[in-house]
């Protein structure tokens, strides 16, 4: 009984060895190629993230170089001259943005900031910044009304900005003559935990200078 038992055992693994045969001459095939997607795709993604490193590391190479001139014009006229789009281009942008040295170069710096502003595609926090280095830009020849308005959504609470717009509002204040509104505002400033020691310094001396009292804390 037993070696009967072990002839049909012997039977039956051969039924399925063949049965396993025949399916692998007729499916196999489609294994091979999951097999071939698969690591065609894993290499054609890894060859996309050397690609994407190398390209990141460019643009931050292209940008130290442009920084490192001696000029403001020259790194200006660098930096504009790197071919970028989105966020890259957003941050170029605010980078060209610095010691600007006359009515041309502002205004040319500001268009390109209101540009990066209202580009829907780009994340909200870098549509803010723009915002606020183009007014801070802008306060030595833009009505200070303009100035306020425009800064307005920046100082609501939470805003990622609020402190730094708060501090260019009371400047427009006080150029408004709206002396009392400005030491308000920048008592505002003072009272936020989030503050940091270079605003209030340089909140406590805007106050003092219109004239205001600070807190003795």
């Amino acid at each position: 009984m037993s070696n009967n038992d072990s002839f049909i055992d012997e039977v039956s693994e051969e039924v399925r060895r063949e049965r396993l045969f025949h399916m692998l001459r007729r499916y196999g095939w489609i294994a091979i190629v999951v097999v071939m997607v698969l690591v065609g795709a894993a290499a054609f993604w890894e060859f996309q993230r050397a690609q994407d490193r190398a390209e990141a590391q460019a643009f931050g190479d292209r940008i130290v170089a442009a920084l490192e001139l001696e000029t403001p014009q020259a790194r200006r006229e660098a930096l504009l001259s790197i071919e970028a789009e989105g966020t890259r281009r957003a941050l170029i942008a605010m980078l060209a943005a610095d010691r600007l040295e006359d009515a041309e170069q502002r205004a040319a710096t500001r268009s390109e900031l209101d540009a990066v502003a209202a580009d829907e595609s780009l994340p909200q926090i870098y549509r803010e910044l723009a915002i606020l280095k183009s007014v801070m830009i802008a306060q030595s020849d833009t009505a200070p009304s303009e100035i306020i308005d425009r800064l307005n959504p920046l100082t609501i609470p939470g805003a990622p900005y609020r402190l730094l717009a708060l501090e260019q509002t009371a400047l427009a204040h006080v150029r408004a003559d709206e002396t009392e509104t400005a030491i308000e505002t920048l008592r505002t400033i003072l009272a936020d935990d989030q503050v940091t020691q270079g605003l209030v310094q340089r909140a406590r001396q805007l106050i003092v200078a219109l004239g205001g009292t600070l807190d003795p804390a």
